[in-house]
């Protein structure tokens, strides 16, 4: 092992937590806090390599490895290292730091990091032992008995990868036995070409009509003789350039472009893979100041709270590519975000807000979001894999520390009480349509 990142030789390397033993799952959060301290992984790696090589059956080395890899940009052999991991176990343990509490069973499909929601980080420091169950589209491979559990939680997000396990789940949910968070059917409406419907006619909010559209149909749409312009109002009432364009199934602006003209759609089409695409107007939210202001609002039952606010003079906003980190006077204005949020933005649109909570029926979720220029909330994105994390630099984003805490602290509340009660979770759905 190499010296950097060893101890005294009787103590556990150092990017083990003081609680855990070597060979216990370090988990993707002790592993993103190191790359945001900009500790070079490649020690790290190495290790863990050496530990699979040591022990052929070693599963958490290989998964670690699957998230030390994906956070070093090289996510097909992240992907490759969590199928071996997966082959050797579908169940990984994240124990807690503290005396344990509670177990939190978390139902999870195999993929990439963004394809389940990231429980590590809320129950991350905390008294909540994390059980992460690995399932297939094919109940007869499913454990013929579950994790012990207090909680359980289903944990794919919605994609359309994940549309066959999330329907099995919703079909299959009488075989858990505990309480469980966020109905499977709930989550597969999240998807963006159903989720504006269900905020459709929402007083003080607006979310823009997302269409399905396969590339087919774009070239034919691009090859017809009337302009595409005119052909948009086939996707829906009034639709006009310009538009953005995304990958089905895409998130966190991969393969996102606004378009305003045929000749810029057939370039998009040119340089972008995929076969299915989703279709949205574009809705100018750029503020008076030239400044576009993109939210992150998490939802824990019922409960409001803010995640971050990213600022840029870019109409595509997300916080890693926001300019926060080199601007003090972005920090200072999301700093007043956080603390004035109760009498500010969520004051602003409780209505709307909690309309959004009562619509969509999870247990816990989080939207991204901005308001236009009559002050009306724009919702991009609803989505039970936004991130919510205290991992940024103290010296910089200190201020954000307590508010992450409050909202760990309001899941595990969530916990606790569906434990003693599964009266407090949101009931699964009535039907089709519901």
């Amino acid at each position: 092992m190499t010296a950097v990142l060893q101890a005294p030789e009787t103590a556990a390397p150092l990017y083990y937590p003081a609680t855990q033993t070597v060979g216990a799952l370090i988990g993707l959060p002790r592993i993103m806090e190191l790359a945001f301290r900009k500790v070079d992984l490649e020690p790290l790696r190495r290790e863990l390599i050496a530990r699979a090589q040591r022990d052929f059956g070693d599963a958490n080395a290989l998964m670690d490895l699957s998230y030390v890899l994906s956070t070093m940009g090289q996510p097909e052999l992240a992907l490759t290292l969590q199928t071996e991991a997966l082959s050797l176990s579908r169940h990984f343990t994240l124990q807690s730091t503290q005396p344990e509490k509670l177990r939190l069973l978390a139902l999870m499909m195999p993929g990439a990091l963004m394809d389940n929601m990231p429980l590590e980080f809320l129950v991350n420091g905390t008294d909540v032992t994390l059980d992460m169950l690995y399932l297939d589209a094919d109940p007869a491979q499913w454990p013929p008995q579950w994790p012990a559990h207090d909680v359980a939680c289903i944990a794919v997000c919605e994609s359309p990868e994940a549309r066959p396990l999330l329907d099995l789940l919703a079909q299959h949910m009488h075989r858990l036995p505990r309480p469980t968070l966020n109905q499977p059917a709930r989550i597969a409406d999240l998807a963006r070409n159903t989720a504006w419907r269900r905020l459709q006619a929402l007083p003080g909010c607006v979310m823009p009509p997302s269409v399905a559209v396969s590339r087919a149909a774009l070239t034919t749409l691009l090859a017809s003789s009337e302009a595409a312009t005119s052909g948009w109002a086939d996707l829906w009432r009034g639709a006009h350039y310009p538009i953005i364009c995304r990958p089905a199934g895409s998130h966190a602006g991969h393969g996102l472009g606004k378009i305003d003209d045929d000749s810029a759609l057939a370039a998009y089409l040119a340089a972008t893979d995929g076969e299915q695409f989703v279709v949205s107007p574009f809705i100018n939210y750029v503020s008076a100041d030239q400044q576009y202001r993109k939210y992150r609002i998490a939802f824990v039952a019922g409960q409001t709270f803010p995640v971050h606010l990213a600022l840029s003079a870019r109409w595509m906003v997300h916080y890693l590519n926001g300019d926060m980190t080199d601007r003090p006077d972005n920090r200072a204005e999301e700093q007043r975000f956080f603390e004035g949020f109760d009498q500010g933005f969520g004051r602003r649109h409780t209505a709307a807000l909690a309309e959004i909570d009562e619509r969509l029926g999870l247990d816990y979720f989080s939207i991204d979001c901005a308001e236009t220029p009559d002050g009306e909330l724009l919702v991009f994105e609803c989505d039970t894999g936004g991130v919510a994390h205290a991992m940024d630099p103290l010296q910089d984003f200190g201020y954000k520390r307590p508010h992450m805490l409050r909202l760990f602290a309001a899941f595990r509340s969530l916990l606790l009480a569906a434990a003693a009660d599964r009266s407090c979770l949101k009931p699964e759905p009535d039907g089709p349509g519901y």
